[in-house]
């Protein structure tokens, strides 16, 4: 389902940690929105859902809405760093089109209605 690196669980755990609650999961979703119709959310959550998806790796526990399984399915979650900073990168194969930003694509079921990034 969702491949993710050492480095981003890494990351992910070290935020978890500032929100000191040992209750939180990663939770990554697709919605609609953005320039090319459908946009990624990451975020954290404390709560299971009857309908989600559960995968754990190296003891980050990742939830995924089962509206999104199909759109995330081999997606690759990474942290880089550079000069600039840090950020997540998201690699999805499914996806046909992607915004200049990186924050929003299209898959070919999709096709969506785009708005500004």
């Amino acid at each position: 389902m969702i491949n993710i690196t050492d480095a981003a669980i890494e990351r992910v755990k070290h935020m978890m940690k500032e929100e000191d609650d040992d209750n939180l999961k990663l939770r990554v979703g697709v919605k609609g929105g953005g320039c090319s119709g459908l946009s990624y959310g990451m975020g954290f959550d404390a709560e299971i859902e009857d309908t989600d998806n559960v995968q754990e790796k190296n003891g980050l526990q990742i939830l995924v809405d089962k509206e999104s399984v199909p759109l995330l399915d081999g997606v690759v979650i990474d942290y880089k760093e550079n000069m600039m900073g840090g950020g997540f990168t998201i690699d999805n194969p499914n996806a046909i089109a992607s915004c200049g930003c990186g924050s929003s694509f299209k898959t070919a079921t999709n096709t969506g209605t785009p708005e500004d990034c």
